[in-house]
């Protein structure tokens, strides 16, 4: 974690064994999306375009739902996703989603962000990695 004046900074890395291909459909695709997600069947609509909306429900791992709903930022097929969540003050949380190429059928995911406080930091920090490792575990058996 860094705090700086900005906010509470934190970026995830994770290296999967799937071409960046298979690795930007398992996130930019609703069917795969809502696979690995967390996410209630039926629930994920995604319009991967810059600020084009998505929808989902997050279910928690103790039954807990929630709804997350907000735009693409920023889309670079194959490269990167900046995503803007709505947050209940009528705010965006922003995250930053990058995938690089190793070879040999490798893909660096990168995922980073910065929040305003402690908390926002360690939820979204501890959310992230939740999705890194489910969607490793996804994107190998594809």
């Amino acid at each position: 974690m860094t705090a700086n004046e900005n906010g509470f900074s934190y970026t995830l890395t994770a290296e999967v064994d799937a071409p960046v291909s298979t690795v930007w459909t398992a996130w930019t695709d609703n069917a795969h999306y809502e696979a690995w997600s967390y996410s209630k069947p039926g629930s994920v609509e995604m319009d991967v375009t810059p600020n084009g909306r998505y929808t989902a429900t997050v279910v928690t791992p103790d039954g807990q739902e929630f709804p997350i709903t907000g735009r693409y930022i920023d889309v670079n097929e194959g490269e990167s996703l900046v995503m803007g969540m709505d947050t209940p003050d009528g705010g965006e949380e922003v995250m930053r989603l990058d995938l690089a190429d190793l070879g040999g059928d490798r893909t660096r995911i990168v995922i980073s962000q910065t929040l305003d406080t402690q908390e926002q930091h360690d939820m979204a920090k501890q959310g992230s990695q939740m999705l890194l490792d489910s969607c490793a575990a996804y994107v190998a058996k594809m």
